[in-house]
């Protein structure tokens, strides 16, 4: 069976190779640096086709002022729609009612497209209940993507499938859902299983899709040293994704909404392209029309259904 890993890394741009300020100029990335044939994720890099990997740098601006934002991007990630140019700007964190609108009617909605022709897809990400109590009561509201699995008609993943081993926290370990949520039976891995178990999660559906989160919070609040531990345990979860990965089988989609983490001279989204990274042996089929992130869920969609 085809299958599609998406993994979405929130606010990570391609910055200047100056490890003062930039964590991806400075972090030890062995697997992501191996797809690349050794180079770094930088704003000079050029498009690569190794023999495992195709990178592209992309416009994450789409033709619009201003630096992109959340929301949007990931609207238009979700969809292949250039969603700043239908609401009339870069929008986020959270979808306004216009983005929202898009995701929760508009057929393109790739969730949406992909079950409405039988195959199955899922947000893996693990939700704690309190995330479900504070979403019923109002106090918090759905960012882009789980509003778009929820418009779906599919369900976000709670504690029971983190224990099932069938859904992973935002560190990849589990760690915080047992430090932070206080969550004494939820299981932990190192980042090798991590990958392992994502890629064998990833198997059993059509679209697999994994939201990183934890790379624009970094990029926000963090300094250049917590941004490089970002990227270097991401990298690790990497490794033993691409060491269980079989490429004649499945493509992995590793890309971002915007920029952020790149650049730590300042706090906010800069307007640099984003790294898109796919692997897989027909990872063309993704890669050779795509340019801005309009081109994800049209080749995802094409691809599964071809």
């Amino acid at each position: 069976m085809r299958h599609i890993l998406f993994l979405f890394l929130d606010g990570v741009g391609l910055g200047d190779d100056d490890p003062a300020t930039n964590p991806l100029a400075r972090a030890g990335l062995p697997a992501l640096h191996g797809l690349l044939g050794g180079r770094r994720l930088l704003r000079d890099t050029p498009a690569i086709e190794t023999n495992r990997a195709t990178f592209i740098p992309t416009d994450a601006a789409m033709g619009i002022a201003g630096p992109p934002q959340s929301a949007t991007g990931q609207a238009t990630i979700l969809t292949g729609l250039n969603v700043p140019a239908l609401v009339g700007g870069h929008w986020g964190p959270k979808p306004s009612e216009a983005v929202a609108d898009v995701l929760r009617h508009r057929p393109e909605n790739i969730f949406r497209a992909l079950t409405a022709r039988g195959l199955t897809a899922a947000l893996i990400n693990a939700y704690p209940q309190r995330y479900f109590e504070a979403v019923k009561s109002g106090r918090r509201m759905y960012s882009a993507i789980p509003m778009a699995v929820a418009a779906a008609g599919l369900p976000l993943m709670t504690a029971d499938d983190l224990r099932a081993g069938q859904a992973f926290s935002a560190d990849f370990t589990g760690e915080g859902w047992r430090t932070e949520l206080k969550y004494a039976d939820t299981p932990v891995y190192t980042l090798p299983e991590a990958g392992a178990r994502l890629a064998e999660v990833s198997r059993q559906r059509s679209f697999t899709f994994f939201e990183h989160w934890v790379t624009d919070v970094a990029g926000h609040r963090g300094t250049v040293d917590e941004g490089v531990a970002v990227m270097e345990r991401l990298d690790a979860m990497l490794g033993g994704l691409l060491a269980h990965w079989d490429d004649e089988e499945g493509i992995v989609i590793i890309t971002s909404d915007h920029g952020n983490l790149e650049d730590h001279s300042h706090t906010h989204h800069t307007l640099n392209r984003v790294p898109t990274v796919i692997v897989g042996r027909q990872r063309n089929a993704i890669a050779r029309d795509l340019t801005d992130l309009t081109g994800f869920a049209p080749a995802i969609l094409r691809y599964l259904t071809e």
